[in-house]
């Protein structure tokens, strides 16, 4: 999360919004190839590792029935990226070289391992490699990257230390799997599983990279492309303090199902759902109460359309939070990847719907009011399918005293931007002051989650 804050304003001020544009649209298209080549097997994998974890022999099946048929698809999924990029030099386009080196992004799904450890919950050593390869990138960044000439420097160093990320976890590999019995592997025998897992990952696609997408071709402006990557970038930056928590409750949610523990899930759940209130509310209202004062020293240049785009994208925070939990962290686990699926598609129907009606309209802001509408449907309808198993009035009870005090930090982060400059020590104030604000509120309304942690953080200390 902070490797993005540390880098992001000096690429904006060095590449400006036609610079991030480039970058932004060339990896959206990249992205459709990444897709194919992952072909869903990352949550497959996640997903049936957690469920034979305690059998290492079993593990060790999964594992590497499930990566022969990602090598699979991954190398056949370059071949064709390649073809593709050989037409592009041929035409004469000048983003060819980016092209190019994006394919380095097909190579490391060809390698990712990652889903292993986190079926089998082993998150320390991928947080490790993650902090090590950040501190390397962001040196890289500050060091290569300091004319509006280098964005082919800077898309290499994102997308090689992403390549190199992955080749790490394979060192690891003699701890928890054996070597693979080449008879005995069948990387087709559960290809229906992962099809269906892959369609829901379609239609997420669409909603998430193809309005980048949609914006180069409908606007023909890579400053707009530029400015929405931002703004994307700072409400998905913060939302990984809620979804971070995903990651961590879809293995441990497929364990409890494979041992038929309900009582267990819920109780997880319940908890879930109650740090995404806790935590989702304060985001999503600070992003919106901040944005006017952080944008224009955090990311310089031209990029002052972001402001009104993070306002918009801020609900994200909240609303894809709701959705991680019913979906990913409960329908995936539980294998009701068809509910899941249909959840998706039409969230992606709505959201090309709307993109091609908005962006002609307004640009990148139609393509942000469309990305929210879409999530509202997807997490509605999620709500919907799962109302009978988890009682959802216990859940929405749980956001009143969220919702009260994040409208009092809201309304104190609006009055304290009329007097406050765009700065960074301003922006700190305002940060500070919102969290003493909204804590202050929830101390008042005798919130017990917030007890909960405060007593968790005390007995820490004093162990």
């Amino acid at each position: 999360m902070i490797a993005p804050l540390i880098t992001t304003p000096h690429v904006c001020e060095v590449l400006g919004s036609a610079g991030n544009g480039v970058y932004s649209y060339t990896f959206s298209v990249v992205s459709f190839f990444v897709l194919f080549a992952a072909l869903g097997i990352t949550t497959y994998g996640q997903r049936e590792i957690s469920y034979v974890r305690d059998s290492r022999e079993k593990t060790s099946q999964v594992f590497w029935e499930t990566k022969t048929l990602e090598i699979i698809t991954s190398s056949l999924v370059l071949g064709v990226y390649l073809l593709f990029v050989l037409v592009l030099f041929k035409s004469g386009n000048k983003n060819s070289m980016c092209y190019l080196v994006l394919s380095c992004e097909i190579l490391s799904v060809l390698c990712d391992v990652s889903w292993l450890f986190q079926g089998l919950e082993e998150f320390k050593k991928i947080a490790t490699r993650n902090v090590v390869i950040k501190i390397i990138s962001i040196i890289y960044i500050f060091a290569m990257v300091n004319s509006k000439d280098d964005v082919l420097i800077y898309i290499l160093g994102t997308t090689l230390f992403n390549f190199i990320s992955n080749v790490w976890l394979w060192v690891y590999l003699p701890k928890y799997v054996d070597k693979p019995k080449f008879r005995d592997i069948k990387p087709f025998r559960n290809i229906k599983i992962v099809g269906a897992l892959f369609i829901p990952t379609i239609a997420i696609q669409i909603y998430t990279v193809l309005d980048k997408t949609m914006i180069g071709l409908i606007t023909h402006n890579n400053s707009e492309n530029g400015y929405y990557d931002k703004a994307i970038l700072i409400s998905k930056v913060t939302l990984t303090i809620i979804t971070s928590l995903g990651a961590v409750m879809i293995p441990r949610i497929g364990y409890y199902f494979n041992k038929g523990d309900k009582e267990q899930i819920n109780q997880y759940l319940y908890k879930v759902f109650n740090y995404v209130w806790f935590a989702g509310i304060p985001l999503t209202f600070g992003l919106a109460g901040t944005a006017s004062n952080f944008v224009p020293w955090f990311l310089k240049g031209d990029f002052a359309p972001t402001i009104g785009l993070i306002k918009i994208l801020s609900f994200l925070v909240i609303i894809i939070g709701l959705s991680n939990v019913t979906g990913l962290q409960y329908l995936i686990p539980t294998k009701r990847e068809n509910s899941y699926t249909k959840t998706v598609i039409m969230g992606s129907v709505i959201n090309f719907l709307l993109n091609l009606i908005l962006i002609r309209l307004f640009a990148s802001t139609g393509a942000a009011i469309a990305s929210v509408a879409a999530e509202i449907s997807v997490t509605a309808m999620q709500m919907y399918i799962v109302r009978k198993e988890i009682p959802l009035k216990p859940v929405f009870k749980l956001s009143i005293k969220y919702l009260v005090a994040g409208i009092v930090m809201f309304v104190a982060l609006k009055l304290a931007g009329q007097h406050l400059s765009p700065s960074m020590i301003h922006s700190i104030i305002m940060v500070a002051g919102g969290m003493v604000v909204y804590f202050g509120m929830l101390l008042l309304l005798k919130d017990q989650f917030l007890g909960m942690v405060l007593n968790r953080v005390l007995k820490r200390k004093q162990g």
